[in-house]
């Protein structure tokens, strides 16, 4: 039984709404999808944004689609000091009482007054390969990757969904210090 699974890096971006995007990039603006990433239905947009903290612009960063309900900002520790705004670990769309940030495109600029995280590390799984691996939606575990810098990567939630395929997902921080390329690796939970 197979209990291995990708790990991806997850780099800096921003998911938006489809109000901030017609800011950004003016009237009746949609995403240009450039590729698709691991997850259906989830793509790298050709638009990109500025992320103007308050120390230093992050340019060029991309927008991941589709829209989605609230924008928010997804990036590494490092990155969030570096501009001046320490982004909490939170999961993807948990943005209460986050710091917010600006946002610039080529036709206008937003203001969100919450949305900045650093994304928690996680496992997108269906229920199936929940059952396979032993585990439920919402737990806590560890997971081995297997690369010539091996880590164990704690604190790691399980998010079960039948619309997700399985990979984990950890930032640049994480992966520069486990040294998992831009293919990613194998991992384990442990």
């Amino acid at each position: 039984m197979e209990k291995t699974f990708l790990v991806e890096v997850s780099a800096r971006h921003v998911h938006v709404s489809q109000e901030d995007l017609e800011v950004l990039f003016g009237e009746g603006a949609t995403l240009t999808p450039m590729r698709d990433l691991s997850q259906p239905g989830q793509y790298l947009a050709e638009e990109r944004v500025d992320v103007i903290g308050p120390k230093r612009t992050l340019s060029n960063v991309a927008i991941l689609g589709p829209t989605r309900s609230k924008t928010q900002v997804e990036m590494s520790v490092t990155d969030s000091y570096g501009i001046g705004q320490a982004a909490p670990v939170r999961e993807s769309g948990d943005v209460v009482n986050t710091p917010g940030l600006r946002i610039k495109g080529p036709k206008g600029e937003i203001e969100i007054k919450e949305g900045l995280i650093a994304a928690k590390r996680h496992i997108h799984m269906t229920t199936e390969d929940a059952k396979r691996l032993g585990v439920e939606d919402k737990q806590i575990v560890s997971v081995q990757v297997a690369t010539s810098r091996p880590v164990v990567f704690q604190d790691v939630v399980v998010r079960v969904n039948d619309s997700f395929k399985l990979a984990m997902h950890v930032d640049t921080d994480e992966a520069n210090a486990a040294l998992i390329g831009r293919a990613g690796c194998e991992g384990t939970i442990v």
